[in-house]
């Protein structure tokens, strides 16, 4: 099979060449996916340039998600996707090949109503932002949260989740055209800025409401200025470091109100769920995006020939869409 493998730590349009490797063979428990797309989402360049949390030992096929079609496996888990086109967990990475072999409680059957763009990216955005939302913070009707990235996949993601289940939002962009687009998507209240310029503006828009969550992907002083905004007992969900920057607290922010951070990263929080929560979460999943509530905004796609272009589209600032890598072309 072919696969894309990284041979060394840097730009992902050098590190990555395309291999000619053995087709993978399924033990018991496990199934061999014939990929048919993938994203390219920023923890898998993160991974590339040696930036990721958790690293893997080089070479190694990139690729934490995707989706494809069934074509063998070993077990009563296997036996019941055999054959389906599923969206593909590869907590281990290895998407980015012509077929991937992963756990078989990995494969998530789709149904015909999620078409391949949306299936491809299935798990880590979505997942994320329903995990974060509910099951960590636990925001019901008429709560409201503060997040910054909100033009990004999860920001959207967020939005969409605000109208279905009845929650506000606080979306925090740093242009004016991803603040125009959120509102073309429903958003009402949107501030363009970043660092401490934005504590005002925040609690400009709080008003005499209540404001107990936030949600930050950029780090640094964007970050800290959510985290001064929120109110008495409030708590700020940190799952992202896009700025590169830390995120930093005066001791008295966290004592006023008696504030707190939280870490989420998805990978460690599903180590913490038993085998039914996740299948009560990968029906969700089915069920939001199906319906279109959760939606993963659509980019271009390359072949995996022309990987380099890929990568460089996913890696610009500003892009309209999740970039994909085809295989099936």
């Amino acid at each position: 099979m072919r696969a894309l493998v990284c041979k060394s730590w840097g730009d992902p349009s050098e590190a990555l060449e395309i291999q000619s490797l053995p087709d993978p063979k399924a033990a018991w428990g496990q199934v061999v996916v014939r990929m048919i797309a993938s994203p390219i989402n920023p923890s898998d360049l993160l991974t590339i340039r040696n930036l990721y949390g958790r690293q893997p030992a080089l070479p190694f096929v990139p690729g934490f998600e995707g989706v494809g079609r069934v074509i063998s496996g070993k077990g009563p888990l296997a036996w019941r996707v055999m054959g389906r086109r599923v969206a593909v967990i590869a907590a281990e990475g290895g998407a980015w090949a012509d077929q991937c072999l992963i756990p078989a409680i990995r494969a998530i059957p789709l149904p015909d109503s999620i078409p391949d763009d949306q299936g491809a990216s299935f798990f880590v955005n979505p997942a994320t932002a329903w995990a974060m939302v509910r099951n960590v913070l636990g925001v019901r009707s008429g709560d409201l949260l503060i997040q910054s990235a909100a033009a990004g996949a999860v920001g959207q993601m967020v939005l969409g989740l605000s109208k279905h289940l009845g929650f506000e939002v606080i979306h925090v962009v740093r242009r004016e055209d991803q603040a125009a687009q959120l509102r073309e998507l429903g958003a009402r209240e949107v501030i363009v800025g970043q660092g401490d310029e934005l504590v005002p503006l925040i609690k400009k828009l709080i008003g005499s409401r209540t404001c107990r969550f936030g949600l930050d992907a950029i780090g640094g002083e964007t970050g800290s200025a959510i985290l001064k905004s929120l109110g008495r007992h409030g708590i700020l969900l940190s799952y992202g470091r896009l700025s590169g920057q830390p995120i930093p607290v005066e001791p008295g922010t966290l004592l006023d109100g008696m504030k707190r951070i939280q870490g989420f990263w998805l990978s460690e929080w599903m180590k913490d769920q038993n085998k039914l929560t996740l299948w009560r979460l990968f029906g969700r999943l089915t069920k939001l995006i199906s319906s279109k509530v959760i939606q993963t905004p659509s980019g271009p796609v390359f072949p995996i020939e022309n990987h380099k272009h890929a990568v460089a589209e996913a890696a610009k600032t500003g892009k309209s869409g999740k970039v994909l890598l085809r295989f099936d072309c």
